[in-house]
């Protein structure tokens, strides 16, 4: 049976691969030695053949790229825990960054996002959420595309100028919360969150590759300046989550699972999230498993997470904890409280005397069954512990096979394009009537005159628009996009 040794307490402890889809948690304090046991598990399922996402948000993950070095405490751990094969070696990586610099360009259309994400990340209110919900609706049903922050705004125009005629459509909607949801975008391109949005977007069968010789391609998406937006970084993780929950087919019982992802700095998924949001991505984490996909979270204290969660939650590795404070006490008596019991263990006392490199296991072995949590002294990684110079992340970039189809930003038409194309056919086709006033040539058209009144001179064409959408609602049943639990397209429609 497949599976990956993780240390040794009184006997080794491994993590079988054909339970490693129920899901897992890595906990403990700073500088306790979570990375270290990030870096194990990583490197064990790719040389298993199981691709793997990773978030790197210090940049110590990076060292998954390139072979450690040996040194006298590596060698006496090795002794210590009878590691009979270990050598030193990397791994195949491909490096992700929503800016750009330390990898391949991720992005996501604006479609794909959905609206619940896009409105946490504009931090909107419940009003503004269900505006926006009425603005998705309407690209939906009439085939416009919204990939980047361009389109939106597009659309944000027309809803503002027929409001009218939108409300009786589709709901109630106002010119405050408009301005609202356009003023959010303003302020999403100041902080540079726009290079999330557009194309080409991620796609899922390229985070689950293996290379030439069948070991599993780690992804690591560089996030030590995404981590500085905590909503953008975490919708990005909750996006990529629901592409995988919406679109992979149901698989079964595996002998291991299809792709791993780990989730570094997990409490942000859930800080300030909307209980409906909340609902969803417990519900997408309880059901994900069938699919092959194996959830692995991390975090300081294993109640950063909503208790539904952390009973999904069956492989678990728990470094130490230091009971300083009454909130630490708690956290510590709460962990205690999730291993499956050792009577030679007094959990509640070693969690706060665990070493660097050390921490309780706890995994799921045979019928599915927890194991009795083990002390356990943690394997050393083959890889480097630590940064990677820029030389070398270039030198591992320059390998991968998916530059060509990532690193070109493409602009194909779009909403933003249609309903400019439609504002001019519109101009041009309008009839000269005799009874009409010419344009006064002495009228000020420059500057902000000029601007409001071409803004009211589009008004009534933007108007006929939404008419015509409102309209046509009845024949664009088949045509509409459907949406899942977390809002995200179901079958990649936005890229048709």
């Amino acid at each position: 049976m497949n599976r990956i040794l993780i240390g040794k307490g009184e006997r080794p402890v491994h993590l079988l691969t054909r339970y490693a889809n129920r899901h897992g948690l890595v906990a403990g304090a700073t500088g306790t030695g979570k990375s270290v046991s990030l870096l194990v598990l990583a490197e064990g399922f790719s040389r298993l053949g199981v691709p793997v996402f990773i978030a790197d948000v210090k940049g110590d993950i990076a060292g998954l790229a390139v072979p450690g070095v040996m040194n006298e405490k590596i060698r006496e751990r090795v002794d210590r825990i009878g590691i009979s094969d270990y050598t030193q070696e990397g791994n195949p990586v491909i490096f992700w960054d929503v800016y750009g610099q330390c990898g391949h360009p991720v992005k996501a259309t604006i479609s794909e996002m959905g609206p619940t994400l896009l409105g946490r990340i504009l931090e909107l209110t419940e009003v503004q959420m269900g505006v926006l919900e009425i603005v998705f609706r309407l690209a939906d049903e009439q085939g416009l595309l919204l990939l980047d922050l361009d389109d939106l705004r597009a659309l944000l125009g027309l809803v503002a100028a027929s409001r009218k005629e939108v409300s009786a459509a589709y709901g109630l909607v106002s010119a405050q919360s408009v301005a609202a949801i356009q003023r959010a975008l303003l302020s999403l391109g100041d902080r540079e969150a726009e290079a999330l949005f557009g194309e080409p977007a991620l796609e899922l069968p390229d985070l689950m590759r293996t290379d030439l010789s069948g070991r599993g391609i780690i992804h690591i998406l560089t996030a030590d300046r995404l981590i500085l937006k905590p909503r953008l970084y975490s919708s990005l993780l909750l996006w990529i989550l629901s592409e995988l929950f919406e679109n992979l087919p149901e698989a079964g019982d595996l002998d291991g699972p299809k792709l791993v992802c780990f989730l570094d700095e997990a409490h942000l998924l859930f800080d300030d999230a909307p209980p409906v949001l909340r609902r969803r991505v417990e519900q997408a984490v309880r059901l994900i498993r069938s699919k092959g996909v194996g959830l692995y979270f991390c975090s300081q204290y294993p109640d950063d997470l909503p208790n539904d969660i952390l009973g999904q939650l069956g492989n678990r590795i728990q470094h130490t904890l230091r009971a300083f404070t009454p909130r630490d006490q708690k956290a510590v008596r709460s962990a205690a409280e999730t291993f499956a019991v050792n009577p030679k263990l007094d959990v509640a006392r070693v969690i706060s005397e665990l070493g660097v490199g050390e921490a309780l296991v706890s995994t799921l072995q045979e019928k599915g069954l927890p194991m009795p949590v083990e002390r356990t002294l943690i394997c050393p990684p083959r890889c480097r512990m630590g940064a990677i110079t820029p030389e070398e992340r270039l030198t591992v970039r320059a390998r991968s096979p998916l530059g060509g189809k990532y690193d070109t930003r493409l602009n194909r038409e779009s909403a933003h394009e249609i309903l400019a194309r439609r504002t001019a056919a519109t101009e041009a086709s309008e009839p000269q009537t005799p009874g009409r006033r010419a344009e006064a040539p002495s009228e000020d058209r420059s500057g902000l005159g000029g601007l409001l009144w071409g803004t009211k001179r589009r008004q009534g064409m933007l108007e006929t628009m939404a008419k015509q959408a409102a309209r046509t609602i009845g024949s664009q049943i088949g045509r509409q996009i459907l949406r899942g639990v977390l809002g995200g397209i179901l079958g990649g429609s936005s890229r048709r």
